[in-house]
Protein backbone atom coordinates (compact mmCIF):
# COMPACT_ATOMS: atom_id res chain seq x y z
CA UNK A 1 0.00 0.00 0.00
CA UNK A 2 1.26 3.47 -0.83
CA UNK A 3 2.03 5.69 2.17
CA UNK A 4 1.83 9.08 0.43
CA UNK A 5 -1.98 9.12 0.42
CA UNK A 6 -4.77 8.69 2.97
CA UNK A 7 -6.13 5.20 3.47
CA UNK A 8 -8.64 4.69 0.65
CA UNK A 9 -7.52 7.94 -1.03
CA UNK A 10 -9.96 10.30 0.72
CA UNK A 11 -9.38 12.27 3.89
CA UNK A 12 -11.57 11.26 6.84
CA UNK A 13 -13.82 14.31 6.50
CA UNK A 14 -14.71 13.41 2.93
CA UNK A 15 -15.40 9.79 3.85
CA UNK A 16 -17.64 10.82 6.74
CA UNK A 17 -19.68 13.12 4.51
CA UNK A 18 -20.23 10.36 1.95
CA UNK A 19 -21.07 7.85 4.70
CA UNK A 20 -23.72 10.22 6.06
CA UNK A 21 -25.30 10.35 2.60
CA UNK A 22 -25.18 6.54 2.45
CA UNK A 23 -26.88 6.22 5.84
CA UNK A 24 -29.68 8.53 4.72
CA UNK A 25 -30.04 6.60 1.47
CA UNK A 26 -30.34 3.31 3.36
CA UNK A 27 -32.92 4.85 5.70
CA UNK A 28 -35.06 6.03 2.75
CA UNK A 29 -34.92 3.22 0.15
CA UNK A 30 -34.88 4.46 -3.44
CA UNK A 31 -34.51 8.14 -2.51
CA UNK A 32 -31.72 10.04 -4.27
CA UNK A 33 -29.51 11.72 -1.67
CA UNK A 34 -27.37 14.60 -2.97
CA UNK A 35 -23.72 14.61 -1.93
CA UNK A 36 -20.59 16.64 -2.59
CA UNK A 37 -19.04 14.51 -5.33
CA UNK A 38 -15.24 14.71 -5.12
CA UNK A 39 -12.69 15.09 -7.86
CA UNK A 40 -11.19 11.71 -8.69
CA UNK A 41 -8.10 10.54 -10.58
CA UNK A 42 -10.44 9.04 -13.18
CA UNK A 43 -12.83 10.89 -15.47
CA UNK A 44 -16.47 11.39 -14.52
CA UNK A 45 -18.56 8.86 -16.35
CA UNK A 46 -16.11 6.05 -15.63
CA UNK A 47 -17.60 5.04 -12.29
CA UNK A 48 -16.61 7.88 -9.96
CA UNK A 49 -19.88 7.67 -8.02
CA UNK A 50 -19.51 3.99 -7.24
CA UNK A 51 -15.80 4.41 -6.58
CA UNK A 52 -16.42 7.18 -4.03
CA UNK A 53 -18.84 4.91 -2.16
CA UNK A 54 -16.36 2.02 -2.24
CA UNK A 55 -13.48 4.16 -0.98
CA UNK A 56 -15.66 5.58 1.81
CA UNK A 57 -16.85 2.26 3.24
CA UNK A 58 -13.98 -0.13 2.55
CA UNK A 59 -11.97 -1.45 5.50
CA UNK A 60 -8.63 -3.20 5.81
CA UNK A 61 -10.30 -6.59 6.30
CA UNK A 62 -12.52 -6.32 3.21
CA UNK A 63 -12.10 -8.46 0.11
CA UNK A 64 -12.85 -6.55 -3.09
CA UNK A 65 -14.23 -7.69 -6.43
CA UNK A 66 -14.75 -5.26 -9.32
CA UNK A 67 -16.59 -6.15 -12.52
CA UNK A 68 -17.49 -4.27 -15.67
CA UNK A 69 -20.44 -5.64 -17.65
CA UNK A 70 -19.76 -9.07 -16.18
CA UNK A 71 -15.99 -9.09 -16.75
CA UNK A 72 -13.26 -8.89 -14.11
CA UNK A 73 -10.53 -8.10 -16.62
CA UNK A 74 -11.94 -5.08 -18.51
CA UNK A 75 -10.08 -1.75 -18.52
CA UNK A 76 -12.64 -0.11 -16.23
CA UNK A 77 -12.58 -2.93 -13.69
CA UNK A 78 -8.79 -3.29 -13.69
CA UNK A 79 -8.23 0.46 -13.29
CA UNK A 80 -10.65 0.76 -10.37
CA UNK A 81 -9.18 -2.32 -8.66
CA UNK A 82 -5.68 -0.89 -9.00
CA UNK A 83 -6.63 2.45 -7.48
CA UNK A 84 -8.42 0.86 -4.53
CA UNK A 85 -5.67 -1.68 -3.94
CA UNK A 86 -2.89 0.92 -4.20
CA UNK A 87 -4.53 3.11 -1.57
CA UNK A 88 -5.78 0.39 0.81
CA UNK A 89 -3.80 -2.80 0.28
CA UNK A 90 -7.00 -4.85 0.60
CA UNK A 91 -7.24 -8.34 -0.81
CA UNK A 92 -8.65 -8.67 -4.33
CA UNK A 93 -10.66 -11.57 -5.70
CA UNK A 94 -12.54 -12.62 -8.81
CA UNK A 95 -14.72 -15.05 -6.85
CA UNK A 96 -18.12 -13.57 -5.99
CA UNK A 97 -18.50 -15.79 -2.92
CA UNK A 98 -15.18 -14.58 -1.46
CA UNK A 99 -15.89 -10.84 -1.81
CA UNK A 100 -17.26 -8.76 1.04
CA UNK A 101 -17.48 -5.70 -1.22
CA UNK A 102 -18.35 -5.78 -4.92
CA UNK A 103 -18.28 -2.80 -7.25
CA UNK A 104 -20.02 -3.34 -10.56
CA UNK A 105 -20.83 -1.60 -13.79
CA UNK A 106 -23.99 -2.78 -15.57
CA UNK A 107 -24.33 -6.23 -13.95
CA UNK A 108 -25.27 -8.03 -10.77
CA UNK A 109 -23.33 -11.31 -10.44
CA UNK A 110 -25.06 -14.59 -11.25
CA UNK A 111 -24.15 -16.04 -7.85
CA UNK A 112 -26.72 -15.01 -5.26
CA UNK A 113 -25.33 -12.41 -2.87
CA UNK A 114 -25.49 -12.84 0.91
CA UNK A 115 -26.16 -10.72 3.98
CA UNK A 116 -22.42 -10.41 4.55
CA UNK A 117 -21.87 -8.63 1.23
CA UNK A 118 -22.34 -5.13 -0.16
CA UNK A 119 -22.64 -4.43 -3.87
CA UNK A 120 -21.97 -0.94 -5.24
CA UNK A 121 -23.44 -0.13 -8.64
CA UNK A 122 -22.02 2.59 -10.88
CA UNK A 123 -24.76 4.90 -12.19
CA UNK A 124 -24.54 7.32 -15.13
CA UNK A 125 -28.09 8.73 -14.79
CA UNK A 126 -29.82 8.30 -11.42
CA UNK A 127 -33.04 10.17 -12.27
CA UNK A 128 -35.68 7.81 -13.75
CA UNK A 129 -37.88 10.78 -14.70
CA UNK A 130 -35.18 12.58 -16.69
CA UNK A 131 -36.38 11.24 -20.08
CA UNK A 132 -39.71 13.02 -19.53
CA UNK A 133 -38.64 16.02 -17.43
CA UNK A 134 -35.45 18.05 -17.82
CA UNK A 135 -35.90 20.20 -14.71
CA UNK A 136 -34.29 18.90 -11.51
CA UNK A 137 -36.66 21.00 -9.42
CA UNK A 138 -39.68 19.50 -11.12
CA UNK A 139 -38.46 15.91 -10.81
CA UNK A 140 -37.85 16.47 -7.10
CA UNK A 141 -41.40 17.77 -6.77
CA UNK A 142 -42.76 14.79 -8.67
CA UNK A 143 -40.94 12.38 -6.34
CA UNK A 144 -42.21 14.28 -3.28
CA UNK A 145 -45.78 14.13 -4.57
CA UNK A 146 -45.46 10.48 -5.60
CA UNK A 147 -46.31 11.59 -9.14
CA UNK A 148 -44.88 9.01 -11.52
CA UNK A 149 -47.26 9.54 -14.40
CA UNK A 150 -44.26 10.54 -16.55
CA UNK A 151 -42.58 7.15 -16.00
CA UNK A 152 -45.80 5.32 -16.85
CA UNK A 153 -46.26 7.52 -19.93
CA UNK A 154 -42.75 6.64 -21.11
CA UNK A 155 -43.57 2.92 -20.93
CA UNK A 156 -46.96 3.49 -22.57
CA UNK A 157 -45.36 5.29 -25.50
CA UNK A 158 -42.94 2.38 -25.97
CA UNK A 159 -45.85 -0.04 -26.11
CA UNK A 160 -47.67 2.13 -28.65
CA UNK A 161 -44.57 2.33 -30.83
CA UNK A 162 -43.07 -1.15 -30.47
CA UNK A 163 -45.90 -3.28 -29.11
CA UNK A 164 -43.97 -3.83 -25.88
CA UNK A 165 -41.82 -1.97 -23.39
CA UNK A 166 -38.43 -1.36 -25.01
CA UNK A 167 -36.11 -0.63 -22.10
CA UNK A 168 -33.13 -2.85 -22.87
CA UNK A 169 -31.53 -1.86 -19.56
CA UNK A 170 -32.15 0.46 -16.61
CA UNK A 171 -35.86 -0.44 -16.51
CA UNK A 172 -37.38 1.66 -13.68
CA UNK A 173 -38.38 -0.06 -10.46
CA UNK A 174 -40.73 0.79 -7.60
CA UNK A 175 -38.89 0.57 -4.28
CA UNK A 176 -40.53 -0.12 -0.94
CA UNK A 177 -43.93 0.93 -2.40
CA UNK A 178 -42.76 4.55 -2.46
CA UNK A 179 -40.01 5.72 -4.85
CA UNK A 180 -39.51 4.96 -8.51
CA UNK A 181 -35.80 4.33 -8.98
CA UNK A 182 -33.31 3.88 -11.81
CA UNK A 183 -31.56 0.57 -11.06
CA UNK A 184 -28.45 1.59 -13.06
CA UNK A 185 -28.00 0.16 -16.57
CA UNK A 186 -28.31 -3.45 -15.46
CA UNK A 187 -30.17 -5.64 -17.96
CA UNK A 188 -33.82 -6.42 -17.27
CA UNK A 189 -32.59 -9.92 -16.44
CA UNK A 190 -31.01 -8.55 -13.24
CA UNK A 191 -33.99 -6.54 -11.96
CA UNK A 192 -35.34 -9.50 -10.00
CA UNK A 193 -32.06 -9.70 -8.08
CA UNK A 194 -32.88 -6.36 -6.46
CA UNK A 195 -36.05 -7.73 -4.86
CA UNK A 196 -35.57 -8.99 -1.29
CA UNK A 197 -31.80 -9.07 -1.81
CA UNK A 198 -29.88 -10.29 1.21
CA UNK A 199 -27.01 -7.96 0.34
CA UNK A 200 -27.04 -4.19 0.77
CA UNK A 201 -27.19 -2.48 -2.64
CA UNK A 202 -25.64 1.00 -2.92
CA UNK A 203 -25.81 3.10 -6.08
CA UNK A 204 -23.62 6.11 -6.83
CA UNK A 205 -23.65 8.72 -9.58
CA UNK A 206 -20.56 10.92 -9.40
CA UNK A 207 -21.35 13.28 -12.25
CA UNK A 208 -24.95 13.76 -11.04
CA UNK A 209 -23.86 13.87 -7.38
CA UNK A 210 -26.43 11.39 -6.09
CA UNK A 211 -26.32 8.34 -3.82
CA UNK A 212 -29.23 5.98 -3.27
CA UNK A 213 -29.74 2.49 -1.88
CA UNK A 214 -31.81 -0.67 -1.65
CA UNK A 215 -31.46 -2.09 1.89
CA UNK A 216 -31.57 -5.86 2.44
CA UNK A 217 -34.97 -7.56 2.17
CA UNK A 218 -36.63 -4.59 0.48
CA UNK A 219 -39.58 -4.97 -1.87
CA UNK A 220 -38.57 -3.96 -5.41
CA UNK A 221 -40.99 -4.24 -8.36
CA UNK A 222 -40.29 -3.49 -12.00
CA UNK A 223 -42.78 -1.03 -13.46
CA UNK A 224 -45.24 -2.79 -15.74
CA UNK A 225 -48.88 -2.66 -16.83
CA UNK A 226 -51.19 -5.53 -15.91
CA UNK A 227 -51.88 -6.34 -19.57
CA UNK A 228 -48.21 -5.88 -20.55
CA UNK A 229 -46.31 -7.64 -17.76
CA UNK A 230 -42.61 -7.12 -17.21
CA UNK A 231 -40.46 -9.57 -19.15
CA UNK A 232 -36.72 -10.22 -19.20
CA UNK A 233 -34.30 -11.17 -21.94
CA UNK A 234 -35.17 -14.62 -23.26
CA UNK A 235 -32.49 -17.31 -23.58
CA UNK A 236 -34.73 -20.35 -24.10
CA UNK A 237 -32.92 -23.30 -25.63
CA UNK A 238 -29.65 -21.35 -25.38
CA UNK A 239 -26.59 -22.34 -23.39
CA UNK A 240 -23.05 -21.12 -22.84
CA UNK A 241 -20.70 -22.67 -25.39
CA UNK A 242 -17.92 -22.79 -22.76
CA UNK A 243 -19.56 -24.15 -19.60
CA UNK A 244 -23.01 -25.22 -20.90
CA UNK A 245 -24.81 -23.05 -18.32
CA UNK A 246 -28.44 -22.07 -18.84
CA UNK A 247 -30.73 -19.69 -16.91
CA UNK A 248 -27.99 -17.03 -16.87
CA UNK A 249 -27.48 -13.82 -18.82
CA UNK A 250 -25.77 -14.76 -22.09
CA UNK A 251 -23.83 -12.69 -24.60
CA UNK A 252 -24.48 -13.38 -28.28
CA UNK A 253 -21.26 -13.81 -30.26
CA UNK A 254 -20.17 -14.89 -33.72
CA UNK A 255 -17.86 -17.87 -33.92
CA UNK A 256 -14.88 -16.58 -35.96
CA UNK A 257 -14.23 -20.04 -37.39
CA UNK A 258 -17.73 -21.06 -38.44
CA UNK A 259 -19.52 -17.72 -38.63
CA UNK A 260 -22.36 -19.20 -36.58
CA UNK A 261 -24.05 -17.50 -33.63
CA UNK A 262 -22.89 -18.78 -30.25
CA UNK A 263 -23.66 -17.76 -26.67
CA UNK A 264 -21.41 -17.22 -23.69
CA UNK A 265 -21.90 -16.37 -20.02
CA UNK A 266 -21.70 -12.64 -19.49
CA UNK A 267 -20.40 -13.23 -15.95
CA UNK A 268 -16.87 -14.43 -16.74
CA UNK A 269 -15.87 -15.62 -13.26
CA UNK A 270 -19.13 -17.58 -12.94
CA UNK A 271 -18.42 -19.19 -16.31
CA UNK A 272 -14.91 -20.26 -15.29
CA UNK A 273 -16.19 -21.63 -11.98
CA UNK A 274 -18.82 -23.73 -13.75
CA UNK A 275 -16.27 -24.99 -16.25
CA UNK A 276 -13.82 -25.95 -13.49
CA UNK A 277 -16.58 -27.79 -11.63
CA UNK A 278 -17.42 -29.78 -14.75
CA UNK A 279 -13.77 -30.62 -15.32
CA UNK A 280 -13.43 -31.82 -11.71
CA UNK A 281 -16.60 -33.90 -12.01
CA UNK A 282 -15.34 -35.53 -15.21
CA UNK A 283 -11.98 -36.20 -13.58
CA UNK A 284 -13.67 -37.88 -10.61
CA UNK A 285 -15.79 -40.02 -12.91
CA UNK A 286 -12.70 -41.08 -14.83
CA UNK A 287 -10.88 -41.92 -11.59
CA UNK A 288 -13.76 -44.04 -10.35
Amino acid sequence: MKTDTHFAFFDEGSKKEIRRAIIKAVAIPGYQVPFASREMPIARGWGTGGLQITLSIIGKSDVLKVIDQGADESVNAVSIKKLVHDTTGVELTEQTEEASLIQSRHRIPEVALTKDQIIVLQVPMPEPLRPVEASELKTKTMHAENDYSGAWLMLFEQIMKYGKTATAADHPVYVNDRYVMAPSPIPRFDNSKLHESEALILLGAGREKKIYAVPPYTNVESLAFDDYPFTVEAFEDKHCHICNSTDVFLDELIDPQTGETIHQCNDTSFCMDQLNKKVEEEAQKSYV
